[in-house]
């Protein structure tokens, strides 16, 4: 069962990797900062200014507009206590909203069984991207995984359609659930069937939509264009996930994140432009968030993992403007040699689940907390 409602849809993007942070929103004012980095710093003649103290690195012109517009919030000194540097626990603490304990179940998985508890659409959540990240993980709720819209489906390279209904047939028999299999044969039977389902639909989309817009030919930015293509053929989806890496910039930073950033900001710019083409612009909310920040020194060539990070909330429906207070430099108040969060990444997620969406945020991120601004509707 799909909907032609413009509902509220959330669109997360991932910075697979651990962004560095402080390279990303700049104290260009700051002398330690030019203290701690003197190779990798970034010229204060050539950060994009937003206020006196903080400008965004020059790679980031697209979300300099969107500043000027008032749809990007920024999010400084994001973390969660007793930071862990490691890219598989730290992200594992961002998909469940659990840091103190290994969790099975994902925020957004959890999002999309609230958004649709009767499992009526198989496409309520859709992940752009090989395998499935945890943070869609929920039991009994289904999610697709599209590699690639434009040859997405089962069987899809069958080129004779007699042969692919065939095949197709034989799949629904194969998984669809029957009396008489087992509990854990049953679950895999209705996952085929879900899967069948939402192939079938999603593979439609690219044939819905045209837009004026032209996306670059990158990763992160053809996988926003398949986002708008759902998004615009009015299925139902209301959560979108992709990521970009690698975001580990160990070395060689300057020029990798100025690519990464580069591809990113535009790709974004391009997307919600595509959303305002297709008069879609307040039915969405963007999330952009990664692991981790990195340490405050550089290591000569780039720098290693750290915690007090950055994230962005980016719409029509957002107050634009700075949220969370920008982590002192200084050496007395580091979290060893790291910048030290301020805000639990839970304020955020809970904002998005109550202030956009209109759910009950505590029992998804497994507590009460502070909630932004950063939502004007």
């Amino acid at each position: 069962m799909t909907s032609v409602n413009k509902d509220r849809s959330l669109v997360v993007i991932e910075l697979v990797g651990g962004n560095d942070a402080l390279n990303t929103v700049i104290p260009y004012n700051n002398g330690l900062y030019y203290n701690f980095r003197p190779t990798i710093g970034i010229p204060q003649e050539e950060v994009l200014a937003l206020d006196q103290e903080l400008g965004l690195n020059p790679n980031l012109a697209p979300f300099k507009t969107l500043w000027n517009q008032g749809r990007l919030a920024i999010i400084n000194g994001i973390g969660y206590d007793n930071p862990n540097r490691s890219h598989f626990r730290s992200r594992d603490v961002w998909y469940t909203a659990e840091p103190e304990k290994i969790s099975a179940e994902g925020w957004l998985g959890s999002v999309i069984r609230d958004l649709d508890p009767a499992g009526e659409n198989v496409l309520t959540g859709v992940n752009f991207g090989r395998g499935l990240p945890r943070a869609l993980v929920c039991k009994g709720v289904p999610v697709a995984s599209v590699g690639n819209l434009e040859t997405y489906g089962l069987m899809p390279d069958l080129q004779d359609e007699m042969t692919r209904r065939i095949a197709l047939d034989a799949f629904s028999r194969m998984y669809g659930p029957t009396p008489g299999k087992d509990a854990v044969a049953q679950v895999l039977g209705q996952a085929g069937t879900d899967a069948l389902k939402g192939a079938d639909i999603l593979r439609t989309a690219p044939q819905l939509y045209s837009s004026d817009v032209e996306y670059a030919d990158n990763p992160i930015a053809q996988t926003l264009k398949n986002v708008a293509q759902v998004m615009c053929a009015g299925l139902g989806t209301r959560v979108y996930y992709a990521r970009h890496a690698s975001f580990d910039t160990h070395s060689n930073e300057l020029l990798a994140h100025a690519k990464l950033w580069q591809d990113v900001s535009t790709a974004i710019s391009d997307f919600t432009a595509d959303l305002t083409e297709h008069g879609l612009e307040k039915d969405a909310v963007i999330l952009v968030f990664s692991e981790f920040g990195r340490r405050i020194q550089d290591n000569g060539a780039g720098c290693d993992h750290g915690s007090g990070g950055v994230a962005f909330v980016i719409g029509e429906p957002v107050n634009g403007g700075f949220y969370g207070e920008f982590p002192s430099l200084r050496e007395e108040d580091q979290l060893d040699g790291d910048l030290h969060f301020n805000n639990d990444f839970r304020s955020t997620y809970s904002t998005i689940l109550n202030k956009w969406l209109g759910l009950d945020p505590d029992p998804i991120v497994n507590g009460q907390f502070e909630q932004f601004d950063f939502i004007s509707s």
